[in-house]
C-alpha cells in the first residue's frame, strides 16, 4: 500500500465507524423511548392496582364492620 492509499482508507475507516456509531445511537433513542413508554404504563397500571386494593381494603373494612355489629347484636 502506499501513502497515497492510506489516508483515503483511514477515511473509509473512519467513515464507517462514524456510520455504526449513529446506527447505535438511533437503536439507544428508540431503546429508550420504549422503556420510558413502559415506564409510564406500568406506573398507570401500578396507580390503578392501588385504586383497585383501596376499594377492596374498603369493601373488607366494612364487612368486619357489620360482622362485628351483627356479633354484638346477639
Amino acid at each position: 500500500m502506499d501513502k497515497s492509499q492510506a489516508p483515503s482508507q483511514e477515511l473509509e475507516i473512519l467513515e464507517e465507524q462514524v456510520e455504526a456509531m449513529f446506527r447505535l445511537i438511533q437503536q439507544l433513542k428508540e431503546e429508550n423511548t420504549s422503556l420510558r413508554n413502559q415506564q409510564v404504563a406500568l406506573h398507570q397500571e401500578r396507580s390503578h392496582l392501588m385504586e383497585k386494593n383501596e376499594v377492596a381494603k374498603s369493601r373488607v373494612e366494612g364487612i368486619i364492620s357489620r360482622l362485628k355489629s351483627l356479633e354484638s347484636n346477639e
